[in-house]
């Protein structure tokens, strides 16, 4: 068992909490028996379970190395109020192969569970991909990874340059929608659905950027009522999904 935080394991887990070293890694942390079995379930590699004393290990886990800690070491690592006492390291992997007929494009969405929900949305309604452009927040900051709920163990998430995106896509005849709440945008209702598509969202406060929503083939807003100002972003996404993923 592990009782040193000067161990070295325990160090560089530990660091797994900020980006920098994330992406020198190439590692990140999953907590909690759902996301470490999600994560075990999937094609991801898990490289180390982390537990604490009177955690069983379920049979079809133990091919992977356990390492057990003691419960203070533990809470220095758990980035959550009641640990359950297991945690994955799960190593980083390439998420470029992916088809590009229903992609969802984000640009500087900020909030890491306004994130994870777009993401368990874009899993249940058929999205192929999922790009974070600049200024979303990082996929493997924990609260991302928890409001997921395991779901960015099974899409594809990738960062990218939005405005080469667009035109890319455009290049393929993916039409690309914004969503917008200016006079030129279509009500959500009254598009017109087409197989393949690209539909981009945007910052929480200031909605998609102006070079952005310039390059978009059509804009498109949800109505609502006059007395609530606006939808949350996660919101709002899971109902143009739900809209494009219907007959």
């Amino acid at each position: 068992m592990i009782e040193s935080n000067q161990n070295q394991h325990i160090k560089q887990w530990k660091k797994l909490h900020k980006k920098k070293y994330r992406e020198e890694e190439q590692l990140f942390l999953v907590e909690g028996w759902h996301l470490v079995e999600e994560a075990m379930q999937s094609e991801w590699h898990v490289e180390n379970i982390i537990r604490t004393e009177n955690i069983d290990i379920p049979e079809h886990w133990r091919h992977v190395p356990v390492t057990l800690v003691s419960k203070k070491i533990f809470s220095e690592i758990s980035q959550t109020e009641t640990p359950q006492g297991i945690i994955a390291v799960v190593r980083q992997k390439d998420m470029t192969d992916f088809n590009h007929e229903k992609l969802l494009l984000l640009d500087g969405v900020q909030d890491p569970g306004n994130v994870g929900t777009i993401i368990r949305s874009a899993l249940a309604f058929g999205i192929d991909a999922v790009i974070l452009g600049k200024g979303s927040v990082d996929l493997f900051n924990e609260k991302v990874l928890r409001s997921t709920q395991g779901a960015f163990f099974h899409l594809p998430v990738v960062r990218g340059d939005l405005n080469e995106w667009v035109t890319q896509l455009q290049t393929k005849d993916i039409p690309v929608y914004g969503s917008a709440l200016d006079r030129e945008a279509t009500p959500l209702s009254e598009l017109h659905k087409t197989d393949r598509f690209a539909i981009v969202v945007g910052n929480e406060g200031s909605g998609i950027q102006d070079d952005i929503l310039s390059q978009v083939d059509q804009k498109v807003f949800i109505p609502i009522q006059d007395e609530s100002e606006s939808l949350n972003v996660g919101v709002a996404t899971s109902i143009m999904l739900y809209h494009f993923s219907t007959d």
